[in-house]
């Protein structure tokens, strides 16, 4: 007995990032009280979508230099070399495995890359539709959820290890432009 793969309810073909609509955001235990939020401002991705899920993917580069926590100073320590090291880790890269799912709900699974540490992440999916803007395009939108610990990346915070948590929550709110 053959089990068919569900086509995606996008049109076939090369989606492209909106980034005017699209965030990437995290959130990490600071004195393991409260949560410290930020963004990456500087986001690039693809959508490609097959005639089934098995034929469909995603790739996506985050630039780390482009962080935002609302604080310069805060910003400035993250990206020196004692936590992030911006000088070894510029970019954060995912690359889909698999994906599965259907209507609104899906998981996104696939590779992580910080540095030169690469490790599994998936993410819940929720897929917000389709919607027809006045300029003729058409976007698509997906909210995604996941999370990673920060020492599998081997990004350890020395002396003051204990200040900060070691997971990550990730949050990305973002739109796809459908291909012409």
């Amino acid at each position: 007995m053959t089990t068919e793969t569900p086509a995606l309810p996008l049109k076939t073909g090369r989606w492209e990032l909106d980034p005017l609509h699209s965030s990437v955001g995290f959130a990490i235990r600071h004195l393991g009280v409260s949560k410290v939020r930020g963004r990456f401002a500087e986001i690039d991705a693809e959508l490609v979508v097959g005639g089934t899920l098995d034929g469909s993917a995603i790739n996506a580069t985050v630039a780390v230099a482009s962080i935002d926590t609302g604080n310069a100073d805060r910003d400035a320590h993250v990206l020196a070399p004692d936590l992030l090291d911006v000088a070894k880790r510029p970019t954060l890269a995912f690359r889909s495995t698999r994906l599965s799912g259907a209507g609104e709900d899906w998981t996104l699974e696939g590779e992580l890359t910080i540095g030169e540490v690469t490790r599994p992440i998936a993410f819940d999916v929720e897929f917000g539709g389709v919607q027809d803007l006045p300029d003729g395009s058409r976007h698509a939108g997906f909210e995604a959820n996941g999370e990673i610990r920060r020492r599998d990346y081997g990004i350890n915070f020395g002396p003051g290890e204990a200040l900060l948590g070691d997971v990550v929550k990730i949050q990305l709110d973002v739109q796809f432009v459908e291909p012409k």
